[in-house]
């Protein structure tokens, strides 16, 4: 639950031009790294739980944030290919993350793998000092200002767009309306209600596969844990496959068709195919894992799906600044909320659904609600620009 709370808080003030992107970066940062040592020496389980809970907190607004910086640094045209990057790193860390810990847990220790993580931190914390602030807005609002100082013998008052929309509101009331805006874009949006409803139930299922390998790999193909890790290697090669197939639909289809002025909707396309795709996944993992199944059917699934959603994300990340570009952190971050608490409550309940309904009802029950999130992704495809013109957070042109 940390992981989806920090960004409701930090993501939000990164779009105050007084605040900027860099700020909130290097602090929640920061604070992750000196949290990371606590927990990696806890001597007991609540404090380690709190400790993660903090860890979440601190580390995720980085990440939920990266996808704003990126469409602030991009041109359109280039925009696709730098966000599928940043997806693609996403979707392989934890798998990664699992097949180190795999190995290297039954002979250094758990704790090894929280020391993993300060480790891989401290040199991007570096980096993130070093960040140039992006926000066009918190720059035009600094180039004012030192404007300002430079010009001491005749003062001059330089105002950007957000200062005169700011003008006479105090920072305390800034600061608190840009921490509602999440909430209030998730709820009074349907278009972004129903992509967090998605993206959150992709997500969860996603973590779900934590709790069903050592079921299928280790409980019917007898597998070790080291062996068990390897398996979740099928996520980085699906996401690999969907990487370059995306990434050349982009440059061989999408780009020349869409020149000049293009609506939101055009970067849905992909989406219209691969929404097929997790619940043919789901269903090949969860049917095929059969002691007389070798192992590497139900693997193919688990290729299947994340190719599938690896295309879902990236459509649904490239939609969002393409529609609310001044509010862009703020709806990744509650994005990252309902998908971080779904994905939460998917790790407990996703062990109890496998042992009471096995792995093959399990999986067809969680294809059944990806099925259904079809209708929604043709419906916000064909519908999405009403909903647009409706919302009162899309800038009117």
């Amino acid at each position: 639950m940390g992981y989806g709370t920090g960004p409701l808080f930090f993501s939000p003030l990164s779009e105050i031009p007084r605040i900027g992107r860099s700020l909130p970066y290097a602090i929640s940062f920061f604070l992750f790294c000196i949290v990371s040592i606590p927990t990696a020496l806890a001597s007991s389980a609540i404090g380690f739980y709190f400790l993660r809970f903090l860890q979440g907190f601190f580390g995720s607004p980085c990440l939920a944030t990266g996808g704003a910086s990126i469409a602030d640094v991009y041109s359109s045209d280039v925009l696709p290919h730098a966000m599928t990057t940043w997806v693609f790193c996403v979707f392989c860390a934890p798998a990664i993350g699992v097949v180190v810990s795999g190995f290297a847990i039954p002979v250094l220790g758990w704790r090894f793998s929280m020391w993993e993580i300060l480790i891989a931190a401290g040199p991007i914390l570096v980096l993130l000092l070093l960040l140039p602030e992006t926000s066009p807005a918190t720059i035009l609002h600094r180039r004012a200002r030192r404007l300002e100082k430079m010009r001491t013998k005749r003062p001059y008052s330089y105002q950007t767009a957000a200062d005169i929309t700011q003008a006479g509101i105090s920072f305390y009331s800034v600061v608190q309306e840009s921490l509602l805006i999440p909430s209030k874009i998730t709820f009074l949006d349907p278009a972004i209600l129903f992509l967090n409803c998605y993206t959150s139930l992709t997500y969860g299922i996603y973590y779900s596969f934590f709790e069903a390998f050592p079921i299928v790999y280790q409980g019917i193909y007898g597998f070790n844990l080291g062996e068990m890790g390897l398996a979740f290697l099928a996520i980085v090669v699906g996401t690999i496959i969907s990487f370059a197939v995306y990434n050349l639909y982009i440059y061989k289809i999408f780009t020349p068709k869409s020149r000049g002025l293009r609506k939101p909707e055009g970067v849905l396309v992909p989406a219209l195919i691969a929404c097929f795709g997790p619940s043919i996944g789901l269903l090949l993992f969860g049917w095929a894992a059969n002691p007389n199944v070798h192992w590497i059917v139900p693997t193919i699934g688990i290729v299947i799906y994340p190719a599938s959603v690896f295309i879902l994300m990236q459509c649904v990340f490239l939609y969002i600044p393409a529609c609310y570009p001044q509010y862009a952190a703020s709806v990744f971050a509650a994005t990252d909320f309902t998908r971080s608490a779904f994905a939460c409550g998917a790790v407990v309940f996703s062990r109890p659904l496998y042992e009471n309904l096995g792995v093959g009802p399990g999986c067809s029950l969680l294809a059944g609600l990806t099925i259904g999130c079809v209708i929604g992704i043709y419906s916000l495809y064909h519908c999405g620009e009403a909903l647009r013109l409706r919302s009162k957070f899309v800038p009117k042109c």
